[in-house]
């Protein structure tokens, strides 16, 4: 019996001083620091973001497929038919929720890159403006956290002034995506959605809408300063119908976020992007950026690059119901300057040199 109860004792004073052991290690490491939990959290929420734009529609629609054959079948059907109850929201204003731009979330995104608004003139309260956003990057960050969230001031910096961005129709055909998007202030990038804000809600509202589009990403890479607006009059026409004055804006940094593989104009794998394009309304770019773990290794988020988005002066537009093909083309013109102007004042402050230029096609 002694010699049990003298094992037993020897084992727990080993047990114990095991413990101990593995709590001074535990204590010896160092804990994570304010700015290792920032950093944390900025890589989260761009994580959120980049999955509910690449995921959340397809996801969301593959479930309620599939709860279509199980005992929850009526959950789908309930929210189908609230979809066809509030089809035409989407075009009608949306279903903008403060609260949601408000989102501390949103802050953390921000200074990931960081992304920064620049303000150069104001915008009055008693006009609705077009803001004209490029380039379209990849999965157009600065035109998003700007004009989207409100992380960067931008209701401080133009009192009065409600911000819209577009963003193609068939997003707002997938399930629970579309009502994210328009909690957020996102709409079609359509004529009826456009002249709706334009016309039913009053003034001191600036739809940003992304002229370049899908064909502006395929060419999106590091040290690319091409736009596709040559022949992207519509936005300009529309202005004219309601009386909207153009503003040009410049996201500095945007081509900078991913690296993507170009394939060159005439090749096979050219064409097949363009006419994905024609048929779907994006372009699918072979691109990647950083991973998740490591800054070092390839994955799916953007790479930590500051974007600056400089917001020009108006161009004021006359209200003209049934503008000629050649008053069009005057303000097309008017417009293309000012965006000219405001890249070359701004390029050498946010990373760009004296010898590059806008290259328009």
């Amino acid at each position: 019996m002694k010699t049990i109860i003298a094992a037993c004792s020897q084992n727990l004073s080993g047990s114990r001083a095991s413990i101990q052991t593995a709590l001074r290690t535990l204590l010896a490491v160092p804990w994570p620091s304010q700015r290792d939990i920032g950093s944390a959290l900025q890589l989260l929420a761009v994580l959120q973001w980049v999955l509910s734009f690449l995921l959340l529609g397809t996801v969301s629609l593959l479930l309620l497929i599939y709860l279509l054959f199980t005992s929850l079948w009526l959950i789908p059907v309930l929210y189908l038919a609230w979809i066809i109850f509030d089809w035409d929201t989407p075009e009608q204003g949306g279903r903008r929720l403060s609260c949601l731009r408000r989102w501390t979330v949103w802050k953390h995104f921000r200074d990931y890159f960081p992304v920064k608004l620049v303000k150069t003139h104001d915008l009055s309260p008693s006009r609705n403006y077009i803001i004209g956003s490029h380039p379209h990057g990849i999965l157009c960050v600065g035109a998003f956290c700007n004009f989207i969230t409100g992380s960067t001031g931008f209701e401080e910096l133009f009192p009065g002034i409600r911000s819209f961005l577009t963003t193609l129709a068939g997003n707002f055909r997938l399930p629970v995506f579309r009502e994210y998007l328009m909690s957020g202030g996102l709409f079609p990038v359509t004529r009826r959605a456009i002249g709706y804000l334009l016309s039913q809600k009053g003034t001191g509202n600036a739809v940003a809408i992304v002229i370049g589009g899908a064909a502006e990403s395929l060419s999106c890479r590091p040290g690319v300063t091409t736009l596709i607006l040559k022949n992207r009059k519509g936005f300009v026409r529309m202005a004219l119908r309601h009386g909207a004055f153009l503003v040009p804006s410049f996201s500095f940094g945007e081509n900078d976020l991913f690296r993507q593989v170009v394939f060159e104009e005439g090749s096979w794998m050219r064409s097949i992007q363009r006419r994905f394009q024609k048929m779907m309304g994006f372009a699918p770019c072979l691109f990647y950026g950083r991973g998740l773990t490591s800054c070092r290794s390839r994955g799916f988020l953007p790479y930590a690059r500051p974007i600056t988005t400089v917001v020009g002066e108006p161009v004021a537009v006359p209200k003209v119901e049934n503008p000629s093909r050649e008053l069009v083309d005057r303000y097309h013109e008017l417009y293309i300057r000012a965006l000219l102007k405001l890249f070359n004042e701004n390029k050498t402050k946010y990373g760009l040199t004296e010898s590059d230029e806008l290259h328009i096609l």
